[in-house]
């Protein structure tokens, strides 16, 4: 077997049919495969609808595996149970907000069966409306940092863009292609990212063992984002983004660069809240709290409500 889709799904129900519709329907032709779906503890009824959706879709049905954790977990012990329990040797780590569109995995499998040296693909992501969204970019660094405080990230730290298969820092995992022995090689995905910058540490961590990332526009996915959609759980998913940068910056670069990278993001924050305030459909509220959070990465996040805190 060649392709095993992994979904994480957290009480994702919403969502999650289309999702695994998606790859049913655009499953590229000729490739061994298998759906594999982890949910996380939902409450929802998420593991009643995949069960209705194998049977309604034969499609689908003959290639699932459902695993149900027992209590809520993060994302990068998620995506590792899932990569450790997948037959194929390419896996696609999907959301189950994420909807593959056509040629979008067959443009994924091109990209690393073309290139040996490649340990991950990321699709280009777009939002619901179909607009491309930024999805790769320069790994974090007080340089990135800077340029983000200077307005300038979208020419010198976005990378996703282009018409052009390209080498990249980093890629969303929202649909990222993970080469299984290169995730096994480093070590699978580090438990100490609850969610966000999961990815980044494990792209890093492939780059420092020889394995690039790459970008892959031909690969589109419609991502529902719910960092920037989910108001509900608000700052609990700001300060989780916050604090798994931070602590990106401590593991791989120390205590005084990440020092230095949250005051300058906390700073690129406060011309966003000063335009906020004459901007349509902007809460200023929204960027200030960003603004505490990069500066003081504390508080109750997502963790913590998993763990019922």
């Amino acid at each position: 077997m060649e392709l095993s889709y992994c979904v994480v799904n957290t009480n994702g129900r919403e969502h999650l049919g289309a999702c695994l519709r998606a790859i049913a329907a655009n499953h590229p032709a000729g490739i061994e495969h298998e759906i594999l779906v982890l949910d996380n503890h939902s409450d929802d009824g998420s593991v009643d609808l995949v069960a209705e959706t194998a049977r309604r879709e034969p499609a689908i049905g003959d290639r699932l595996r459902l695993i149900v954790a027992e209590q809520r977990q993060g994302k990068a012990v998620n995506d590792t149970l899932l990569l450790q329990s997948a037959k194929g040797e390419l896996c696609l780590l999907l959301n189950e907000d994420t909807e593959l569109l056509p040629g979008a995995a067959a443009a994924l499998v091109a990209a690393l069966r073309g290139d040996a040296g490649a340990g991950a693909a990321g699709a280009q992501l777009l939002d619901p409306e179909g607009t491309p969204q930024p999805c790769a970019w320069r790994l974090p660094g007080v340089g990135t940092a800077l340029a983000q405080a200077l307005l300038l990230h979208r020419l010198l730290v976005t990378e996703s863009g282009g018409p052009r298969t390209r080498r990249v820092g980093w890629a969303q995992s929202a649909a990222l292609l993970v080469r299984r022995s290169a995730a096994e090689r480093v070590g699978w995905l580090d438990p100490a990212f609850f969610v966000y910058s999961d990815e980044t540490d494990l792209c890093k961590r492939l780059g420092d063992a020889g394995l690039h990332t790459l970008y892959v526009p031909a690969a589109r996915a419609i991502h529902h984002e719910q960092l920037a959609n989910d108001r509900g759980a608000g700052a609990r998913r700001v300060v989780e983004f916050h604090r798994n940068r931070d602590l990106y910056m401590r593991k791989h670069h120390g205590p005084l660069a990440a020092a230095a990278v949250r005051a300058l993001t906390a700073f690129s924050y406060l011309p966003r809240a000063l335009a906020a305030l004459v901007l349509p459909g902007h809460d200023p509220g929204w960027y200030l709290l960003h603004a505490r959070k990069a500066w003081r990465p504390r508080g109750e996040g997502l963790r913590e409500l998993a763990e019922g805190r």
